[in-house]
């Protein structure tokens, strides 16, 4: 089963931990992020995966949460801390945040961007010093409406908004890491990316992923139910519900 990101803020909350691993090894980190993500579902996550970079030295752990009040966010992030204690002797957690899902589109129908195991990922985000979270959110959305559609192999894209600084970034789902790597090679940055940002001075980083794990990984395979008829069903178990839950909310964004 995939997972995925939705294209508004409106019935799911996101999350971003990063990770700075300090093993060579990371085998043991990933099962590590494999159990948070486990016991992560008992306190309302219904999607998680792990992003690992393919050139760089960093690790992404991405939660999609029912939606939450404020003071439910600041003990979620509380209790994210203290579920990571045997995560800190193996990796340096960089930065922890929720972000606002404000935009996206897709080409393949799906509404939200979906990827499953194996997919190939990439993120843009641009940071500013000021506080002027919205014209530089208006900047990454014109970027991205102008721009979306010309992406040869990009399947889906979703633009972010962080809850806690002000920066933004761009989420995109691609067809294969070739696909990803042609785009970077004839895209002209300057031409491109700069007339939209330049003004706002952002700090400005991009990275591509491999996506090693999402947490559909460990569910068993099974027919989605419409609400009615699981109703007639007597409800469904406790996994139907979850499952018909992600699907209704990937449908609503």
């Amino acid at each position: 089963m995939p997972c995925f990101v939705p294209f508004s803020n409106r019935n799911l909350d996101i999350s971003i931990l990063v990770f700075i691993p300090m093993v060579v090894v990371v085998d043991d980190l990933i099962d590590a992020l494999k159990l948070f993500s486990s016991s992560t579902e008992s306190m309302g996550c219904v999607h998680s995966s792990i992003f690992r970079s393919i050139h760089g030295n960093m690790i992404i752990w991405y939660g999609a949460w029912m939606k939450r009040s404020s003071e439910n966010k600041e003990f979620l992030h509380a209790a994210f801390l203290q579920m990571l204690t045997n995560v800190s002797s193996m990796a340096i957690l960089a930065d922890h945040s929720f972000f606002d899902a404000y935009a996206g589109e897709s080409k393949d129908g799906f509404p939200a961007a979906k990827f499953s195991t194996g997919g190939i990922i990439s993120i843009g985000t641009a940071a500013l010093a000021s506080d002027n979270l919205d014209e530089l959110s208006h900047a990454n959305l014109a970027l991205f409406k102008a721009y979306f559609q010309k992406m040869e192999g990009a399947i889906s894209g979703v633009c972010l908004r962080c809850e806690m600084s002000p920066r933004v970034a761009c989420l995109f789902v691609w067809k294969s890491l070739h696909a990803c790597y042609s785009w970077i090679l004839n895209t002209d940055y300057r031409a491109t990316v700069l007339p939209y940002l330049n003004r706002l001075t952002p700090d400005i980083k991009f990275d591509i992923f491999r996506v090693l794990y999402v947490s559909d990984d460990n569910v068993p395979s099974f027919q989605y139910l419409p609400p009615q008829q699981m109703l007639e069903n007597g409800g469904g178990s406790k996994q139907d519900k979850v499952m018909q839950g992600s699907k209704n909310a990937a449908a609503d964004v």
